[in-house]
């Protein structure tokens, strides 16, 4: 009996469509009967037609990346044979169309091929788009996956349209049927472990869904936003969301309207999120400066994507950490923090909340194009690590809160300072309607009280106020504890990364300990500002340092290099595809070999 930790990928032509959906019916109904998954995906930037590919790993254990290999290619149509067949290892098997497609003879390279004449099959049951459905119940015979689990996740899935869910529901049994009559009666794969798998609850979601849900416990309720791959998934969930629980979203006209829109509804008082991708945050530069200069909280959530420009939309990238920490007229701080995983995306949301409130910043918060459509099991959230911290808001009553003695008019009245300057460089936000609590909140210089002023001490003061405010944020850094560490921590050789690439990094560290190469690994979670006594300490001392990220420059290996001023060993991936663990593992053995030449 085959181990339970299989690879398959599929793939075929969008024009035809069901290629993603066969997938993750396929993952839904692994988790569901109890296994772990992990799924990544490429579809065409085209609206129709174009390649599309859907990569599974389920396992009995905990996975960490998409994997290695491929034990099972299913082929919808000839381009996928061609592209994906020579990935095939040993002993590994090949569903294809066999009415649109041909593989090639199989010369003694251990894979097994099964036909399924799909295109005949759909004829049959009179169903064409049925196809994708045939091929799940066929898939399900052949893994020995719970047919009744197939039923309950294809009715949940595709139950809206109820006059297609009969005609669904015979296409999978159809499916099914071939196999158990024509191809094997033993199943080649028997996923089901004799454990019974999972016991415990899990949550089978996406990156994009864990954020929004964190934006609902980080308590948001207010989103503007302008559709953009890959980032617009967040839109929809909330926009199904926010009506049960009185929160408000706008899809505005533009990027520039749609965070404008949230500065305003933070002004009033509500916590206010917007999400898009790359050139969606070069359009929202300017309003992120005026976020910074008139200190109103906001939370930016930027879906990484290949460019630059349009690029390569649906493809993955690290590259706008620049933009993200750097991309400003002059130095506007903001906070800038990454999850790591689509867990991490739910704490990390509500930290980027949290960070907003407390230091009234704006906090843009990465995620990528791989993590946002990535469906996995997780644990369900622990309500109890989610804590908000309240924006420090003006008491009138209150000789401290951005007051500065009487009016002068005889009515006792005290002056409001908005912009105060306080040792920890947060003053008191009135909110709109409070007495006596009125301020202008533009994008000039400003005094205290928030009026236009051009003297270089007051433009020094308020640039000092801001910074204060950020290297504050450096200890909740530490007491939220917002990095994570694993690995064996004396070795000689480290690795420090941020972002999505810590799965597959995981994955070839422990490889790497078996063979007798201890790695320490770092992620932090919030990169700016960046935990420099944190990062010294954990670096220092190490032989090699390894940072892997999806860009060509690498970013973050370069401004580590330039604050510690030491060699740092880039492992760059900036084809749009993500890092694999075997090219962790690579680098590993290599940066080994060079410490023993060394040595």
């Amino acid at each position: 009996m085959a181990q339970v930790d299989l690879t398959v990928r599929v793939g075929g032509d969008s024009a035809a469509g069901g290629i993603i959906t066969t997938g993750e019916i396929v993952a839904r109904i692994a988790a569901y009967s109890g296994l772990e998954v992990y799924t990544t995906r490429t579809i065409p930037a085209e609206i129709k037609g174009g390649h599309v590919m859907f990569q599974l790993r389920t396992s009995e254990e905990p996975v960490y990346s998409q994997g290695d290999s491929v034990e099972m290619l299913i082929a919808f149509d000839q381009e996928s044979i061609d592209n994906y067949y020579h990935l095939i290892k040993a002993g590994g098997f090949l569903i294809y169309n066999s009415n649109d497609s041909k593989p090639p003879a199989s010369n003694g390279d251990g894979i097994t091929q099964y036909a399924l004449p799909l295109n005949d099959l759909a004829k049959k049951i009179t169903f064409t788009r049925g196809r994708n459905i045939i091929t799940i119940g066929a898939m399900i015979k052949l893994f020995d996956l719970p047919y009744d689990k197939a039923v309950e996740v294809v009715k949940r899935q595709l139950g809206r349209k109820k006059e297609l869910l009969d005609q669904n529901l015979l296409a999978l049994k159809t499916g099914y049927d071939y196999v158990e009559q024509n191809i094997a009666a033993e199943s080649p794969y028997h996923l089901i472990p004799a454990s019974g798998g999972i016991q415990e609850d899990r949550l089978v979601m996406n990156g994009n869904q864990a954020l929004a849900m964190g934006a609902i416990a980080g308590g948001c309720r207010f989103y503007a936003g302008y559709p953009i791959t890959p980032a617009s998934d967040i839109m929809e969930f909330l926009a199904a969301e926010f009506p049960q629980i009185g929160g408000t979203m706008i899809q505005a006209e533009d990027e520039i309207a749609a965070i404008n829109m949230c500065l305003g509804g933070s002004f009033a008082g509500a916590r206010s999120m917007t999400a898009t991708s790359g050139p969606g945050v070069a359009l929202m530069v300017e309003a992120l400066g005026h976020a910074t200069m008139t200190e109103i909280p906001l939370v930016l959530v930027d879906v990484q994507r290949a460019g630059p420009s349009t690029g390569m939309p649906t493809k993955v990238s690290q590259g706008d950490l620049r933009l993200a920490i750097f991309g400003a007229a002059d130095d506007a701080p903001r906070i800038v923090v990454a999850p790591v995983s689509v867990e991490d995306c739910f704490y990390q949301t509500v930290h980027a909340f949290n960070l907003a409130e407390k230091y009234q910043t704006p906090v843009i918060l990465l995620s990528d194009q791989d993590m946002s459509v990535r469906v996995v099991t997780i644990p369900p959230f622990d309500l109890n690590k989610v804590k908000l911290e309240p924006r420090l808001l003006w008491d009138p009553q209150s000789v401290d809160s951005g007051h500065n003695g009487a009016s002068g008019d005889g009515s006792g009245a005290r002056e409001y300072l908005r912009y105060k300057v306080t040792d920890s460089g947060i003053s008191p936000m009135s909110l709109p309607g409070m007495p006596g609590g009125q301020y202008t909140a533009e994008g000039l210089e400003k005094a205290e009280s928030g009026a236009p002023i051009y003297t270089p001490e007051a433009h020094i003061r308020n640039f000092k106020k801001r910074a204060r405010k950020l290297a504050n944020a450096v200890k909740d850094y530490a007491e939220w504890e917002m990095f994570e560490t694993y690995g064996d921590l004396d070795a000689p050789v480290a690795i420090v990364g941020w972002g999505s690439t810590i799965g597959p990094v995981k994955e070839a560290v422990l490889r790497a300990q078996s063979n007798d190469m201890p790695v320490a690994v770092l992620y932090p979670k919030l990169l700016y500002p960046l935990p420099v006594d944190h990062i010294g300490a954990f670096i220092a001392n190490r032989q090699a340092i390894i940072v892997p990220e999806l860009n060509y420059a690498g970013q973050f290996g370069r401004m580590l290099q330039a604050q510690f001023e030491r060699e740092i060993i880039a492992l760059t991936q900036y084809g749009g595809q993500p890092l694999a663990a075997r090219e962790v593992y690579k680098k590993i053995n290599e940066v080994y070999a060079q410490l023993k030449v060394k040595a």
